[in-house]
C-alpha cells in the first residue's frame, strides 16, 4: 500500500503544481503553438515517468529504433493497465494526443492537460460522437499531430496476456483518411502492477515493443478494410515473442 499512498501523493502535489505550469502553457502557446505542445508533453512525461518509478515499473523498450523519424503517426496498441497509458505516453518521441474515455473529461486539472496535448473523449455509447472524435483526429493527424489510441475500446480483463479483444476498424481511418503510418505498440507486463492485486501497487516488468511501422498506402482496398486485424495480429506476434 506504501507505494500506492506514495504515487497518489505525489499525482495530488503534480496537480496542485500544475496551477501554476498549466498558465506557463498558454502563455507560451501565444507566441508558439508548437513549443506550447513540445512544453506540455514534456510536463507530463516526466510526471508519468515519476509514477513509473514510484510504482516501480522497470521498463524495456524494444524496437525503438523502428519509430518514423520527423514524420506524423498513429500509435495503435493493446490496453491491459491504466499504466500502459502512463508507462507509453511517458516516452513517446514527439508530442501525442491520446484518444481517452470520455470519464477522464471530469477530472479536474488533468482534462486541462489533457486538452492542451489535443487528447479527445469518446463516449462508447454514442456511435454518431465517435464517428464526430475520428474525423478530429484526421483533422489533427493531417496537421501534424501524432495520436495514440487503444483500438480495443477498453482493458482486456483476461489472465494471458496474449487475450485481446477485438481491434475497432473505424479507428484505423485515423491513419487511412489522413496519409499516416500505423505503428503497432505491444505492451507485456502492466497489469503486474496494479490490476491483478487491486488496489496493491507492486514492482513489475514491463516490455514495450514497438512494431514496424504500416504504410495503409501502400495496401490495396481490401487489405485496407482490415487494418485493424492486421495491427492486433503484428502486436500479438510480438506478445508471443
Amino acid at each position: 500500500m506504501i507505494r500506492l499512498i506514495v504515487a497518489l501523493v505525489f499525482v495530488i502535489a503534480f496537480l496542485i503544481v500544475s496551477l501554476i505550469l498549466i498558465p506557463i502553457a498558454y502563455l507560451i502557446g501565444l507566441f508558439s503553438c508548437s513549443a506550447r505542445d513540445a512544453y506540455s508533453q514534456a510536463v507530463v512525461a516526466w510526471a508519468f515517468r515519476v509514477v513509473g518509478f514510484i510504482a516501480g515499473a522497470r521498463v524495456t523498450e524494444k524496437g525503438r529504433d523502428r519509430l518514423p523519424k520527423g514524420e506524423t503517426a498513429l500509435y495503435v496498441a493493446n490496453h491491459r493497465s491504466i499504466f500502459d497509458v502512463v508507462l507509453l505516453d511517458g516516452r513517446m518521441p514527439v508530442p501525442t494526443a491520446i484518444i481517452a474515455k470520455k470519464e477522464m473529461k471530469a477530472v479536474p486539472i488533468l482534462n486541462w492537460w489533457m486538452m492542451l496535448k489535443h487528447c479527445k473523449f469518446l463516449d462508447r455509447s454514442d456511435i454518431k460522437q465517435n464517428l464526430k472524435i475520428v474525423l478530429e483526429c484526421i483533422e489533427e493527424a493531417k496537421n501534424g499531430q501524432t495520436i495514440l489510441i487503444f483500438p480495443e475500446g477498453t482493458r482486456s480483463k483476461g489472465d494471458s496476456e496474449l487475450d485481446m479483444l477485438e481491434f475497432k476498424e473505424g479507428s484505423m481511418k485515423i491513419a487511412l483518411k489522413s496519409g499516416v503510418k500505423i505503428v503497432p505498440v505491444a505492451i507485456h507486463g502492466t497489469r503486474d502492477i496494479l490490476e491483478k492485486h487491486f488496489p496493491v501497487i507492486k514492482p513489475a516488468d514491463v516490455t514495450i515493443t514497438y512494431g514496424e511501422p504500416i504504410d495503409p498506402k501502400s495496401m490495396d482496398k481490401e487489405q485496407q478494410k482490415h487494418l485493424g486485424a492486421l495491427c492486433r495480429e503484428r502486436i500479438l506476434e510480438m506478445l508471443r515473442d
